[in-house]
């Protein structure tokens, strides 16, 4: 089977809208909108292709980019390699140069449009924040664990699980919940009385031991899932099943697991190019280790004391 490579860039404007381009006709899979980018020509880097693709489609001088994941996507008679930049800082504005409609969308636009594969593979992955906090599974509404959260609150977290090793009480949760929305961060519950039918969170997380029983999605598409893995076996078995995203640990060796043999940096960036959903890395995280992460393909880190 032919392998492609291709790349992408994902550009926003003020408004956090992605721009997004839609393919000619005559095109493979002509009609569906994707990303603006292209083929690697011989000889190119992927930076110097994605800097050309960009200048050639829509008119503008990329200055600053950085790569945000790989993935590969298998059609019928050929297979996409694909490596996703996001371009953090150009100059012109972005123009159909090549007479190809373009258009901007928010996030939640962009389902409206008729979207390569591929595209709807990585809109988690653009979208995802680069770092994912869990609390604390025990003492909640204890002062040390709701500073911890109110804490949070006030930070640069958009994302966070809320664990629990015990039944919480569904007006605890609500409360939390009004918390997060006000501060616009989103609340995954990974509590052991989940229904996944609760309207007072933003998605779920799974523990490994849950999603190994189920065979498909257990919430709507609308709703975020997560799910812990800690092997490629697993984490293929999640993506499979529909989950969003996965949490592979633990990569690096832990204070609270000093026993737990670690994947180390090599395995976890192996699970993280077999798949097409985005990879947070836990165990041992800490702020200085997420350029690193990001650079191995990574979405980003989780933890609950990493940051």
């Amino acid at each position: 089977m032919e392998i492609i490579k291709t790349v992408v860039g994902v550009l926003r404007n003020k408004n956090q809208e992605i721009l997004i381009s839609k393919r000619k006709k005559e095109q493979f899979m002509g009609g569906f909108w994707e990303l603006p980018g292209g083929k690697i020509e011989t000889g190119e880097s992927l930076k110097q292709a994605i800097i050309r693709e960009l200048k050639e489609e829509l008119g503008i001088q990329v200055n600053q980019l950085t790569l945000h994941k790989t993935m590969m996507h298998k059609y019928e008679d050929r297979a996409v390699q694909l490596s996703i930049y996001n371009i953090n800082e150009h100059q012109n504005t972005p123009l159909g140069i090549e007479g190809q409609a373009i258009s901007w969308a928010s996030v939640d636009e962009l389902n409206n449009y008729k979207l390569l594969p591929t595209m709807k593979a990585f809109i988690s992955s653009i979208t995802l924040p680069n770092k994912y906090w869990i609390t604390p599974s025990s003492n909640h509404q204890s002062d040390e664990w709701m500073g911890k959260f109110n804490q949070k609150l006030n930070s640069d977290i958009t994302l966070l699980q809320l664990r629990s090793k015990i039944e919480l009480d569904n007006s605890f949760i609500r409360e939390l919940n009004n918390k997060c929305k006000k501060n616009n961060i989103k609340l995954l519950l990974n509590t052991i009385n989940k229904t996944f039918n609760e309207p007072y969170c933003d998605g779920w997380h799974l523990t490994t031991t849950e999603m190994l029983k189920l065979s498909k999605r257990p919430c709507a598409d609308n709703k975020l899932l997560g799910v812990s893995t800690h092997n490629l076996t697993e984490a293929l078995k999640a993506q499979t099943m529909g989950a969003d995203f996965v949490v592979i640990s633990p990569v690096q060796t832990t204070k609270t697991h000093p026993d737990t043999i670690s994947l180390g940096w090599d395995i976890a960036k192996e699970i993280v190019d077999k798949l097409n959903i985005p990879v947070y890395f836990l165990g041992g995280m800490a702020l200085k280790d997420l350029e690193k992460t990001q650079q191995l393909g990574a979405q980003g880190i989780a933890g609950i004391s990493a940051f």
